[in-house]
């Protein structure tokens, strides 16, 4: 947070949108008036779960554990996924649904259990647009929402099941479900389903995406006055939007803890941006794709080498930090670069040190501790309820839940591009977080025994996967239960050693949230 009061202090432009969750989270409260979910623990409570799109073997661990013990307290998982995971290893049930449609699927299994009487009256009660959205989706078939998402009839009977049940029922929310150019769409139509199914607001059922890291601190101190006009450019076009700005152009980048040339959309117009500029500083522990092309690298201290608070995206506790191990000589905290910086400027710019931060911070009406008992305990839990809108009381003024209004039609594939590029996480590494010894000399992808393009490919001759804006090579494997029209890529190696498949990803904006549509990229395979 310190760097966004230090150059809010300074007029800097400044990045809004995000490449990770923001279509998720404004869909969530577009919906509910709030981003919340149960208490992750109550998990285990769930008799059935249904699981869209989730990754438990990669990408949430620490609800995989919690998946296993529902499992062996007698609760069901079904997963709804179009491949390239390890779902299977924690479902009893698997469903393959056509990437980017889960919209679909969700509506007809709403009008499903309208038609079949499944529905409690007094759910309506609840909401604020039944009848608007009623007419919505009976302006569908159910034969016309199961083709679009490509589930077949007995998969659906499968899923309406689950839902059908009057014991709870929990629903996953995975990251991939929005990373879609309708992704906001997609996570309301599921929440929808969560609401009428009547799983809401109750122990053992509720709808989990996620919850604000930050939420049970306080973070009041890092704000301005808000007397400052700054210009704001977008994370998911930042390349396009530097490019572009011209009253007054950019002189000057500063990158502070994320490797966006690596891991943005269109990465090579990142880098054309970069190398546009006058001056461009990058505070990283590595010579990543983006510090090799900046004039200054200023080595900083990881997250076990310095004292710091850590909030969760999945619980309500919050963590103290302390160094386990002592950072080399020249690494220095944010809070030490910046105010060593700020002494330097005239007029100066003077910032509160890291002990008063921190004791801010937990000045929240949410926890009942003090830095002192935290750095004694290392943990302290937020007081925070444990069922989400219990009762059905939602956090809109008026206490009522809110459908969405649109559905949308999926966009057909460009021509000549037929396969979904699905740049999925990596169990061994966090995002771009990759030794150089340890990237691949030439990046894997997958693909279905019955993808249509295998019949083009010669295997003897070098093998590329192209968008319109370039081409990578690549080593092509199959894999069973993929859907046909994916292809696999798992994300975050470097370019300079021949992967960086985000240079493939055209940059755009998902329908909500400003996030970045990066499962929308379609490519294809050639020699």
């Amino acid at each position: 947070m310190l760097t966004d009061v230090f150059f809010e202090r300074l007029g800097a432009s400044r990045v809004a949108g995000c490449l990770c969750d923001d279509a998720g989270i404004s869909a969530c409260i577009a919906d509910f008036g709030s981003l919340d979910h149960n208490d992750i623990r109550d998990l285990i409570n769930a008799r059935w779960i249904v699981n869209w799109g989730r990754d438990p073997s990669r990408s949430s661990i620490h609800v995989a554990a919690l998946m296993l013990k529902a499992r062996q307290r007698g609760a069901q998982v079904l997963t709804i996924s179009p491949g390239g995971d390890a779902s299977i290893e924690y479902s009893d049930i698997m469903v393959q649904i056509r990437p980017g449609t889960d919209r679909f699927l969700a509506a007809a299994l709403i009008k499903l259990l309208v038609e079949r009487g499944r529905v409690q009256q007094e759910i309506f009660d609840t909401t604020y647009n039944w009848d608007l959205f009623r007419e919505l989706i009976y302006n569908h078939s159910v034969y016309e929402l199961s083709g679009a998402c490509g589930v077949s009839e007995d998969d659906m009977e499968r899923v309406f099941s689950f839902y059908a049940r009057s014991d709870p029922v929990a629903t996953l929310i995975g990251y991939g479900i929005q990373r879609h150019l309708y992704g906001g769409e997609n996570v309301r139509f599921i929440n929808a389903l969560a609401l009428v199914s009547g799983h809401m607001g109750q122990s053992g059922g509720g709808s989990y995406f996620n919850i604000s890291s930050l939420r049970n601190l306080n973070t009041d101190w890092a704000k301005g006055a808000g007397d400052i006009q700054r210009r704001t450019f977008l994370f998911p076009t930042i390349g396009q939007d530097i490019l572009e700005a011209n009253d007054p152009p950019i002189r000057m980048i500063w990158v502070n803890g994320t490797n966006v040339v690596n891991q943005a959309p269109n990465s090579l117009k990142i880098a054309d941006a970069f190398a546009a500029a006058d001056f461009t500083v990058v505070v990283d522990a590595f010579m990543t794709d983006t510090a090799e092309r900046a004039n200054l690298v200023l080595p900083c201290r990881l997250l076990l080498e310095k004292e710091d608070l850590v909030g969760s995206y999945l619980h309500n506790f919050i963590h103290y930090v302390r160094p386990a191990v002592k950072a080399p000589s020249e690494a220095k905290d944010d809070c030490s670069i910046l105010s060593e910086i700020g002494k330097r400027l005239s007029p100066p710019v003077l910032l509160p040190d890291t002990e008063d931060c921190l004791q801010a911070s937990l000045a929240s009406p949410f926890l009942e501790t003090t830095l002192d008992g935290l750095k004694r305990k290392g943990f302290a839990e937020a007081k925070r309820a444990w069922i989400a809108y219990e009762g059905m009381v939602f956090a809109h003024t008026d206490g009522k839940y809110r459908f969405p209004m649109e559905l949308h039609t999926e966009p057909v594939p460009p021509t000549g591009y037929p396969l979904r590029l699905l740049t999925l996480v990596r169990k061994e590494a966090l995002h771009s977080q990759i030794l150089p010894e340890l990237h691949d000399k030439i990046p894997t992808v997958w693909v279905a025994n019955n993808n249509s393009m295998l019949q083009d490919i010669d295997i003897s001759l070098d093998i590329f996967i192209a968008s319109p804006l370039g081409r990578l090579k690549v080593e092509l494997k199959t894999l069973p239960g993929l859907h046909r029209e994916a292809l696999v890529y798992r994300r975050d190696d470097w370019i300079r050693f021949g992967g960086g498949v985000n240079q493939l990803i055209e940059a755009n904006l998902t329908d909500m949230g400003n996030c970045a549509p990066f499962y929308q990229q379609y490519v294809r395979l050639e020699n």
